[in-house]
């Protein structure tokens, strides 16, 4: 038997939590074709993994790469660490569906007017300008509801009366028929912050109909964090929809017994019958829109409505008096915990926390954000910082649970070329890889192949991937070949943009692109629309 590509002699882990087995795979016409011992044949190339772990590619299933990937399609910094297949489209922010080519910019997260490309106005028309990028990973998109709102509503104030809630409805269907994996929200942020369970459940249902996935960034994970996953619940059972709980982990300001208490009001659930499961981001830092700790009633009208606020000294005053900020954090003037992640214009500044920035400009750290925001001007909404606003014991609690996936709620971007600039998260360029250092091979809080799991098989199955996230026959070869012992992040706050180290290989659709730790030309990703019943 031929193959098109030899892995010979690696620790082969299948990604469903089995042990590690020394073997090879064979890859043919982009498909793993055979697993087990493998002569040398001579039409063959072999490469040999010996001493390497041979897993399936990870499957980052909660990113906001829906520009940087029309931007730069090559997702440097996730190729770099064995990503092979993103989800986009998560929190209720999409690129698409929009009413005119100019709401484009004002509805994609990490917009840049550095980058060329097609318009679009419909879904199916995103995902057609998303293939034409090159990808470097396979990407399945959500349509995220404030887009939906934005569409139906503008930017008014208001969540919608039931005749434009069944046009938002029917918009996700038409969105779900052109490719659409699944429907998201966004409930701490404007404009999904003004809907109710009812003004959901409509547009669920359809996901529900599709059999696709509801994900959910919940509306409070701090003081009302029970309220706010009551609400994601009882959304998704009166939908009947599958319900995916994105970063599930509570936020600064919530009592500490938040986290067992919400997996027990999540298990309870299950037992009648509501199909729940959640994933993690892998670090204590939550990041985040910078403008999201406006109150709603500030972030209405659009930029330039929300900048004459921001000038204006009345309301100003109004907006920092804001007695439940979307981070208590800010509330508690920890401002030595909070850090500038990403800028267009304050790129000096960018890794510096908001005690530092105050300083530095001589003003109380609050006016130091509102000012940094008024200087953005357009891009405001491209602005991110990070609070140090998780808790460990969180996450370690999270990671036990048999159905929680591995997240990076991240961008794919490059350190180089038109995304240079910017970053997603501070563990953007290292999420997996610190995941495989830190949680599995340091603490030993995971064995090796309940780790990969969570990064293969978990999401693939959870998000219907067709022949996706395991190392087995019949399944597309979408591999990584990783060094166990030296795998890590080297991102920090001040240097975040460094890439992993520690994978060797990496094959999307059965192609290198990664060979012997370094970067080929070669961008084999493939838009998914396919997906199982």
């Amino acid at each position: 038997m031929a193959f098109d590509l030899i892995l010979k002699g690696g620790t082969v882990y299948d990604g469903t939590g089995a042990d590690g087995v020394i073997t090879d795979v064979g890859i043919r016409d982009g498909m793993i074709t055979h697993v087990g011992d493998l002569p040398d044949t001579d039409n063959s190339e072999v490469i040999d993994v010996s001493g390497l772990v041979v897993s399936p590619g990870f499957v980052d299933m909660h990113t906001h790469s829906d520009f940087t990937l029309i931007a730069d399609g090559r997702a440097e910094s996730q190729v770099h660490q064995g990503v092979t297949t993103e989800v986009i489209g998560q929190c209720g922010i999409s690129c698409a569906p929009v009413r005119s080519h100019d709401a484009i910019r004002s509805v994609s997260p990490w917009y840049t007017d550095k980058a060329k490309h097609p318009n679009w106005y419909g879904f199916g028309q995103y995902l057609d300008a998303l293939s034409q990028s090159g990808l470097g990973v396979n990407v399945m998109a959500f349509v995220g509801h404030g887009t939906i709102h934005k569409a139906i509503l503008g930017d008014e104030l208001r969540a919608g009366e039931p005749d434009e809630i069944a046009a938002m409805a029917k918009l996700v269907d038409e969105c779900m028929d052109e490719g659409a994996g699944g429907f998201s929200s966004g409930l701490e942020y404007f404009p999904g912050s003004l809907a109710a369970p009812e003004h959901l459940v409509p547009m669920c249902e359809v996901a529900a109909k599709h059999n696709r996935l509801y994900a959910t960034h919940v509306r409070n994970r701090d003081t009302h964090y029970d309220l706010g996953f009551a609400e994601a619940i009882a959304t998704a059972r009166q939908a009947g929809s599958k319900l995916q709980i994105s970063h599930i982990q509570p936020k600064f300001g919530a009592p500490d017994y938040a986290m067992e208490h919400t997996l027990e009001m999540i298990d309870l659930a299950r037992r009648h019958d509501v199909d729940i499961a959640f994933d993690i981001i892998p670090h204590d830092w939550n990041h985040t829109l910078m403008a999201a700790i406006l109150p709603k009633w500030a972030q209405a009208g659009g930029v330039e409505a929300v900048l004459e606020r921001l000038r204006d000294p009345e309301q100003r005053a109004r907006i920092k008096d804001n007695p439940q900020p979307m981070w208590l954090i800010v509330k508690a003037r920890q401002w030595e915990d909070i850090v500038l992640l990403n800028a267009t214009v304050n790129t000096d500044i960018v890794g510096a926390d908001f005690a530092e920035i105050g300083r530095m400009r001589g003003v109380d750290p609050y006016d130091a954000v509102l000012d940094i925001l008024i200087e953005e001007g357009e891009n405001m909404m491209s602005v991110i910082w990070s609070s140090k606003s998780f808790r460990n014991n969180d996450l370690d609690l999270c990671l036990a649970q048999p159905e929680c996936a591995v997240i990076s709620d991240t961008v794919a971007i490059a350190n180089e070329g038109i995304l240079k600039d910017h970053i997603g998260s501070l563990s953007g360029y290292g999420w997996a890889a610190r995941f495989l250092q830190y949680y599995v091979r340091d603490r030993g809080l995971l064995t090796l192949a309940q780790g990969l799991a969570k990064l293969s098989s978990i999401p693939a199955q959870r998000l219907g991937l067709k022949q996706r996230g395991q190392l087995k026959p019949g399944f597309h070869a979408d591999i990584c070949v990783f060094d166990e012992a030296n795998i890590a992040s080297n991102a920090t706050a001040k240097t975040p943009r460094r890439y992993a180290s520690g994978v060797a290989h990496v094959l999307v659709n059965g192609q290198l692109s990664m060979f012997n730790g370094k970067r080929t030309p070669t961008n084999a990703g493939q838009v998914l629309r396919e997906f199982c019943a």
